[in-house]
């Protein structure tokens, strides 16, 4: 090694070496090592973990509302990929062989402007993969407005959010549910949801994808579950402090179980009356609660109350929401 014009050099037996080339490919080695390392590790993590995908509840949908949406992410995952990998492939490819080095062969083309075919390739492809990922959003999109099965009568469940807790009612049985709703497995589940608080978002990741609550709205979220189960939910907006705990379990049991539930609700638990729901709707925290009635309309008047009386809702609404419902599904299935 020797010292000429402020540049160390390395000698061998052939040539003269600037000891920048030789430091600068060390640490490019060094570089890819470290992410081949890397990446290999993350491989492991992401291939050990899909092991007991149960703890990725997102990824381990038990309706056909979820699972339907579970398939849009593993396609737009595969198309997003086909992009993503060979850009990350060709960017690696152009930083090894294009690198300055000794002896490079890659070729100097300083009047290089464009390319008509990479272009065409590089803007087509993208097109291409947006249009189908588009296609199949919509066609997604679209099937989630109705019901998953129309073989099988389906259930109404007004949801309303409050601060911090949810109020379940059932038009049909004419009770009501504080953080916790009960619905019969393989039966579609129509859930109309409002808020008489600040904006919310209704979440059962394993039946299906949220849904804002807004006061003054009513939005309506079809959902199913196939299996007997319990199912985690919560608010997916923030709403102050008691956010954290605004959380509810979904229980799937069948019909004759359902059936006895409710008539055990209708027979044992006390009534919920205009002073109680006003202080229900105070914020705070809530345990569960079962209500065996609920004032008249009560659904209506929170809607109402908030601006609803300026909206269409689809006849939604009320204790008569849920026969209403059924006749505007019979005349789309006519349709």
């Amino acid at each position: 090694m020797v010292y000429l014009n402020s540049t160390f050099y390395y000698h061998d037996s052939r040539n003269s070496i600037p000891l920048y080339f030789v430091k600068g490919d060390l640490t490019l080695r060094k570089w890819i090592q470290t992410a081949k390392l890397s990446f290999l590790a993350l491989l492991g993590m992401a291939l050990l973990s899909g092991c007991d995908k149960s703890n990725f509840i997102v990824l381990n949908p038990k309706g056909p509302v979820g699972q339907q949406e579970l398939d849009l992410i593993i396609i737009s995952v595969i198309l997003c990929a086909i992009i993503i990998l060979p850009v990350l492939g060709i960017f690696v490819y152009i930083v090894i062989r294009y690198r300055d080095k000794p002896g490079n062969k890659a070729p100097y083309q300083p009047e290089w402007a464009d390319s008509k075919i990479l272009e065409v390739i590089w803007w087509g492809i993208p097109i291409i993969i947006v249009a189908i990922l588009g296609v199949y959003t919509a066609k997604t999109t679209i099937n989630l407005t109705k019901p998953p099965v129309k073989d099988v009568k389906p259930i109404v469940v007004q949801v309303t959010s409050l601060d911090w807790k949810w109020m379940f009612t059932y038009p049909d049985k004419k009770i009501a549910t504080v953080n916790y709703a009960e619905i019969p497995a393989g039966v579609p589940v129509q859930f109309i949801l409002t808020s008489d608080a600040p904006m919310n978002s209704f979440w059962v990741p394993q039946l299906g994808g949220q849904e804002y609550t807004m006061p003054g709205m009513a939005m309506g979220l079809w959902l199913q579950a196939d299996k007997i189960g319990e199912y985690f939910g919560s608010g997916a907006n923030f709403t102050g402090k008691g956010f954290a705990h605004m959380q509810f379990r979904v229980k799937s049991v069948t019909q004759d179980d359902f059936n006895q539930w409710a008539a055990g609700i209708k027979k044992n638990s006390p009534a919920l009356t205009d002073k109680g729901y006003k202080q229900l709707s105070k914020p705070g925290l809530e345990k569960e609660l079962s209500f065996s009635s609920y004032p008249k309309g009560l659904y209506e008047d929170i809607v109402n109350k908030n601006g609803g009386t300026y909206y269409d809702h689809m006849s939604h609404m009320g204790d008569m929401g849920s026969q209403s419902s059924m006749s505007s599904m019979k005349m789309e299935d006519k349709k």
